[in-house]
């Protein structure tokens, strides 16, 4: 087993600004997504918000079971921000990087282009835990600030970041695509987003995946010259 190039055991907080653990800071850029949606979602009136909707969401059906992957989605970030930190710094500021950049701009087209989605049922068609869940996550987020959607565009990052990783292997790797996909898909089964919430994302992740892995892809480049 690989050995972590971070020592984790000899971390205090004291300690965070040394430049084995100063890449913990990027953390805190969840902090700075945190408040910011938090304003625009309590700032922004519903009744201001343009409605997102395109013809195919009328074809996708509710599918409660969806929501498994849908909230799985916070563990695989977790575990990447974990993995990263410990084994792979320069990939974790890259990731933490690509992730700041699709919130801001995420957060700017909320502001500027006020958006919500009115796809949610109003009468579940089946009863059980999966709807439970549903219930939950409805009641916690509100259905203004859909698109893009972020659940897509932090899957992206992750994509990113992993498939540039190596070390680990690539039934790893081909894991956490799939995996991805699936929580993708997941969104508009949910009817937390409508298919042009995921539209939407790619060009910020464009744009977030040159700013972040810019480095990466010039040396990439660089070495298919030679």
């Amino acid at each position: 087993m690989r050995k972590p190039v971070v020592d984790l055991k000899k971390f205090r907080l004291s300690r965070i600004t040394q430049p084995e653990y100063r890449h913990f800071l990027y953390i805190g850029t969840w902090l700075i997504y945190l408040i910011m949606h938090l304003l625009t979602e309590s700032l922004i009136p519903v009744d201001k918000c343009y409605v997102v909707h395109s013809a195919l969401d009328d074809v996708i059906p509710f599918c409660e079971y969806f929501i498994i992957p849908y909230v799985s989605w916070y563990l695989l970030i977790a575990v990447s921000i974990v993995y990263f930190a410990l084994y792979s710094p320069e990939n974790f500021k890259r990731m933490m990087i690509f992730m700041l950049v699709v919130q801001m701009l995420g957060m700017v087209i909320y502001i500027v282009f006020p958006n919500r989605q009115d796809l949610r049922p109003e009468v579940f068609p089946r009863d059980n835990f999966c709807t439970d869940i549903v219930k939950l996550i409805y009641s916690m987020d509100t259905n203004t600030n859909v698109c893009p959607s972020m659940h897509v565009a932090i899957s992206v990052a992750l994509v990113s970041t992993w498939l540039k990783e190596k070390p680990v292997s690539v039934w790893a790797r081909v894991f956490v695509v799939v995996f991805c996909l699936v929580v993708c898909i997941s969104v508009v089964f949910v009817k937390q987003h409508s298919v042009v919430d995921i539209y939407a994302a790619m060009p910020v992740c464009l744009v977030a995946e040159v700013i972040a892995f810019w480095n990466y892809w010039k040396e990439g480049f660089s070495k298919n010259k030679k």
